[in-house]
């Protein structure tokens, strides 16, 4: 029966790709109001799907196949499964990287989401797609820039490196020499991705559309109109040379007390277009890259604790939210100017790079994801399903938002212990992880359905985010749910206060920050007990 069943789903995929392909190309030219760019589409479309194809055809006969005759939970059958996750992962892997561009950022994507894919898929991915993306010739970026600047980078720069220092989807980025002397990164989108975008999202809408009617459980049509909303505004780097200056504004109106902490590099206006983009030079350690920050005299839990506090004020204080911050678009240096602390350690200063994807909340939007948060983090079951509801999930799944949100089953969620939260990271939690996103695939679709986009996003960043905190602090950690406990129950109380300016309320608001306090300062002396407790148990 399965068999039949495979059978069948691919010969929907190929007559579905023939008629894509034949007929229906020739009248779409002909009738296009751009007939010269609908031919381009119709000519880098096939290659793609062709591609796509062989690559899901060989995956599926790869599982298929291999697991034959071998019983549900047996040990064969799970080392099989592993070593089929595997292969698979790097032939999706070999996929995104022949497609490129789009395929890239959603290879990217893939590596974050440890609630629905297998580790093997999220860890491939992590491995590959940040730094070694496609890479544009000299020839190309001096066609750019050209293009862009009205003449090639040796005149337009007293120096300019032909060799890229990095490489992302959409661009690469080179270091150069105004001719004042300053050292600025320039970055320059590939040339192909004004021809291919339009193709990239064609394929990936084919694809999706098609998966969704084999397998109606599989919806993800969403994905296709968040690309088609943000890779616009992505590809348009003007836009990200704004998005960096406002996000540096928000700190220093509505987040004074960390402004100085966090730094965006200056945009160099009359050297920058929406394909080239030239800023200040910055020297830092990235995000993930441990040896570095101990090196430069920084203590990595610290920097923790700081990309923890930034990103919480960005989304329950600004509602101005940057989409992307994987361990590559987030460097660490010391605190200008800041001498060492008494422990004769150094501040860190955390630099934000790659402002191209960001999201704004709106105010009840984010009073209500503040509120959802704080919910999680003092395990309030009926305020977790309320703001749950509020925010899509409905009143069915609030507990699997909850659990997605957290990478916790609901029985840890509202569980009133201190450390509710922390993520051991032992093989028994990865399991259960594994465990849950298999046998809740359909549910978890259906929730990533019914979210409104923007949510979608801050489900991504928290992904991220708690990767990069996974790689700083590598053992589990409850200071940055702390951190979130505090500023989401800060935004909640502001939120309160701007609402209602009588005397009653203004004291209501009050009360609720001295019982926060009281309530966190409760959680820290518990957190040191713990602490405390596991060390003594580990001396012994």
């Amino acid at each position: 029966m399965a068999t039949r069943s495979l059978w069948g789903a691919r010969t929907k995929l190929a007559l579905s790709a023939t008629a894509l392909i034949g007929g229906g190309a020739a009248a779409n030219v002909a009738t296009s109001d751009d007939p010269a760019m609908t031919l381009k589409l119709y000519t880098t479309v096939p290659p793609r799907l062709i591609r796509d194809a062989m690559t899901a055809t060989a995956i599926a006969f790869d599982y298929e196949y291999s697991l034959w005759g071998l019983p549900e939970g047996s040990s064969e059958r799970e080392k099989t499964k592993h070593e089929v996750h595997l292969r698979s992962a790097r032939k999706l892997q070999e996929l995104c990287f022949s497609n490129g561009g789009i395929y890239i950022k959603l290879g990217q994507h893939l590596g974050q989401l440890e609630y629905l894919v297998p580790q093997e898929y999220v860890q491939t991915m992590r491995d590959s797609m940040l730094n070694k993306c496609p890479v544009s010739s000299y020839e190309q970026v001096c066609e750019v820039v050209k293009k862009e600047l009205g003449d090639t980078p040796d005149k337009i720069f007293a120096e300019f490196d032909p060799v890229p220092i990095a490489s992302a989807s959409l661009a690469q980025v080179h270091v150069a020499r105004n001719h004042d002397g300053k050292k600025v990164a320039v970055k320059v989108q590939h040339t192909h991705m004004t021809d291919t975008a339009a193709a990239d999202c064609a394929t990936v809408h084919f694809i999706v559309n098609t998966l969704h009617w084999i397998f109606p459980s599989f919806d993800y049509r969403w994905l296709i109109d968040e690309m088609r909303e943000s890779l616009p505004k992505e590809l348009d780097f003007i836009n990200e040379a704004q998005n960096s200056e406002k996000c540096l504004e928000n700190f220093q109106k509505l987040s004074p007390h960390i402004a100085a902490y966090v730094y965006a590099p200056k945009v160099y206006w009359n050297l920058s277009t929406s394909k080239l983009l030239t800023m200040e030079f910055m020297d830092g350690a990235e995000v993930n890259d441990v040896k570095t920050i101990k090196r430069l005299g920084i203590r990595p839990d610290e920097v923790a604790r700081l990309v923890s506090e930034t990103f919480a004020e960005m989304m329950f204080k600004h509602g101005f939210v940057h989409c992307d911050p994987h361990a590559a678009n987030l460097l660490v240096r010391p605190l200008p100017y800041s001498g060492k602390s008494i422990l004769g350690k150094k501040k860190p200063q955390l630099i934000l790079l790659d402002h191209g994807l960001y999201k704004e909340l709106d105010f009840e939007t984010r009073t209500n994801y503040a509120k959802l948060w704080k919910a999680l983090i003092f395990a309030d079951a009926n305020a977790i399903k309320e703001n749950s509801a509020k925010l899509g999930a409905g009143e069915d799944l609030y507990a699997l938002f909850a659990g997605i949100l957290t990478m916790r089953p609901w029985n840890r969620v509202i569980d009133p212990a201190v450390d509710h939260l922390v993520i051991q990271g032992s093989e028994s939690d990865r399991s259960e992880l594994q465990m849950y996103a298999s046998q809740y695939f359909s549910q978890i679709s259906e929730l990533l359905r019914r979210l409104p986009r923007v949510i979608l996003l801050m489900l991504k960043t928290n992904d991220c985010l708690r990767s990069v905190s996974n790689a700083l602090l590598q053992v589990p950690s409850l200071e940055t749910f702390m951190i979130i406990g505090r500023v989401s129950s800060e935004a909640v109380i502001e939120a309160k206060l701007s609402q209602k300016r009588s005397f009653l309320s203004w004291l209501s608001a009050w009360l609720d920050k001295i019982l926060l306090e009281a309530r966190l300062f409760t959680m820290q002396v518990a957190l040191w007990l713990l602490q405390g407790r596991k060390s003594l148990s580990w001396r012994n």
